[in-house]
């Protein structure tokens, strides 16, 4: 288990706080308080209440940066389809893109399946138990990695993530961004040392929980919250204004063109399979480009030519769609095209019908140019 070293406890004590959790009778009060209310208010949710390190590993990396509500169907369908980590390795990736398809941050569907191919191969398809071979699996950090031992072995690992980080900082009034490294390691520091002798899956929980349900964001229910009497952002009126504020992002506004380019002779589309390194890698996606290469339909036309080394007629408008992706704020433009001549399929580019491409992984943006393709063809 990875514990805060001398650096970082030296660098955690700088964070101004309360230090009234230092005191082991505080603690134990949290714990008990914490666990009470857990076992009457934990919500019933389909990766609960399971010891296989399998599935509590895959409902945590679906849980980064998504909402439980939207998590749970794919989490169910997910575990249908692959019921095992072996299962889940020897799936062709395209299966496993699919399943994840609007699920977003996709990064997250190809490192799960490295990582499952990772198990079988490295540890005979049995998830593996030590902190540090679950630490070396691709997509797999300190959270993952305690959340994971600790809820499904019982294993005293620490946890930090969105919801404890905002709960943990309003419990020792820790004043400092939560981002800052001085208050990070005051936090993960806290983590460990406020985890119970025994059953810290369960309280580990209890903390996300109280987070995502009483001790929210913008308005925490103060009054009903069980850890209320320990609390020392309340005590001291701090409960609206910690954590530290956080950067706000800033977006930047975006146009972007998407080419619906027909075959010649047939009612099939342009699809290609997008490179790694590229956003949305590994799915499939119509030709579509943006600044600063591209900042025009023409320019996406010429970009279609270049790439695909077929020459195209520019159309009519077909749709836009305004959506984000990370920093930015995107106006999709996009427009018919007729290819004048058409190449082979090959692994990465094809020729697709409307009907067909509803067994290709695309974005929630592709998925929608297609959705209306297989529309605009019943009309």
């Amino acid at each position: 288990m990875k514990t805060i070293d001398r650096h970082d406890a030296a660098r955690a004590m700088t964070a101004p706080h309360d230090d009234r959790w230092q005191r082991p009778s505080w603690r134990r009060q949290v714990q008990r308080a914490a666990m009470g209310w857990f076992a009457d208010n934990a919500r019933r949710l389909p990766w609960r209440g399971t010891r296989d390190r399998y599935r509590v590993w895959l409902s945590e990396i679906m849980l980064q940066q998504t909402q439980v509500v939207t998590v749970i169907p794919y989490f169910e369908r997910f575990l249908e389809r692959f019921p095992t980590v072996a299962d889940l390795a020897a799936a062709d990736e395209q299966t496993v893109m699919q399943l994840w398809e609007g699920l977003g941050y996709y990064r997250r569907a190809r490192q799960l399946h490295a990582a499952a191919k990772q198990v079988v191969d490295r540890h005979d398809g049995v998830f593996p138990r030590s902190y540090a071979e679950v630490l070396a699996l691709p997509g797999v950090g300190r959270y993952t990695a305690g959340a994971i031992l600790s809820i499904a072995d019982g294993q005293r690992l620490p946890i930090v993530e969105a919801n404890t980080q905002r709960l943990y900082s309003r419990l020792i009034a820790s004043t400092s961004p939560p981002q800052e490294r001085a208050a990070n390691a005051l936090l993960w520091q806290f983590a460990e040392a406020i985890l119970p002798p025994s059953d810290a899956g369960t309280f580990n929980q209890a903390a996300m929980e109280l987070g995502a349900l009483v001790c929210t964001p913008k308005t925490p229910a103060c009054l009903t919250c069980p850890l209320r009497p320990n609390c020392a952002a309340v005590q001291l009126g701090l409960e609206t204004t910690i954590p530290g504020r956080v950067k706000k992002i800033q977006y930047e506004q975006r146009t972007e063109f998407a080419l619906l380019v027909r075959h010649p002779e047939t009612e099939a589309y342009l699809v290609h399979r997008v490179p790694a390194g590229q956003r949305w890698a590994g799915l499939w996606d119509f030709p579509r480009f943006g600044p600063p290469e591209v900042e025009s339909v023409e320019g996406a036309a010429a970009s279609t030519e270049r790439q695909f080394d077929v020459s195209v007629a520019i159309g009519a408008k077909a749709k836009t769609i305004r959506h984000g992706v990370t920093r930015y704020r995107i106006t999709l433009e996009a427009f018919h095209a007729e290819a004048e001549q058409a190449f082979a399929d090959t692994e990465d580019q094809r020729w697709l019908s409307a009907r067909q491409l509803k067994t290709l992984p695309l974005s929630v943006t592709g998925r929608k140019l297609a959705d209306y393709l297989k529309t605009k063809r019943k009309t």
